[in-house]
């Protein structure tokens, strides 16, 4: 694991939709599905740098989907082309590629879409699906679509796909396993239907973080055998070990 930070050297930062942006960094490195990076692109304030999954890793480049929801991915946001950042990682415990064969449904709300390019290129399932939900526009999905075999979408408005959420479109018993990422709600309640169905399903929990290496516990989550910290035995975990809303 990485103790200091690098500097690395900024590709392209682009404008994706609305308050979302998709960042590539010069950087060489030996990822792993599911992981995140520490970034960090300014000078004393905010003090505390961001955590950022891994959306995508090809040719020296790591790509980060992100939104801008205050100060720190405000500048994160207008950083430019060969402009410098800081980056510590790859950090956690990724998605469980050896577990992930068979039949795999990816569910993703909103955000929650970001870890799962890298994650969907790196599997040797049988057949992929791809759930996902938005509030009205998709975004960050479209390299996604390759990897997969049937595509579902949903959104709250109805803009696009099926109007309400993601869940109303997933049936459990159709696959071998399921992993997720996105709002908490969304999780637990996925995390709900495979435990009903007996169907192994893995959680990526977003969680505040202030080191990233497991020192702080602010990324606590609790779990059938105790606290774990999301950012060092996480943020993968087994849903049938998380305790939701605690």
């Amino acid at each position: 694991m990485p103790l200091s930070y690098t500097k690395s050297k900024v590709y392209s930062n682009e404008h994706v939709v609305d308050n979302v942006y998709l960042m590539e960094v010069e950087i060489d490195a030996k990822v792993k599905a599911g992981q995140f990076y520490m970034l960090r692109g300014w000078g004393c304030e905010p003090i505390l740098p961001r955590p950022i999954s891994i959306h995508d890793y090809k040719d020296g480049k790591i790509s980060f989907l992100y939104i801008v929801c205050g100060v720190g991915t405000e500048h994160l946001k207008n950083l430019k082309k060969d402009d410098r950042i800081e980056l510590l990682g790859p950090l956690g415990n990724g998605f469980p590629l050896d577990k992930l064969t068979g039949n795999v449904a990816v569910v993703a709300g909103g955000i929650g879409t970001a870890p799962m390019l890298h994650t969907m290129k790196e599997m040797d399932a049988k057949k992929i699906d791809l759930y996902c939900g938005f509030r009205d526009k998709s975004y960050g999905i479209d390299k996604m679509k390759e990897y997969a075999d049937e595509v579902f979408i949903a959104t709250e408005s109805g803009d696009e796909g099926h109007k309400g959420y993601v869940i109303d479109l997933l049936d459990p018993k159709k696959y071998d396993v399921v992993i997720t990422c996105g709002p908490e709600i969304m999780m637990k309640k996925v995390a709900d239907m495979c435990n009903e169905a007996d169907v192994e399903c893995y959680v990526s929990m977003e969680s505040h973080m202030a080191c990233g290496v497991g020192a702080c516990l602010v990324c606590t989550c609790k779990t059938k055998n105790g606290n774990k910290r999301a950012c060092k035995e996480g943020p993968v975990f087994s849903s049938r070990d998380v305790i939701f809303g605690e």
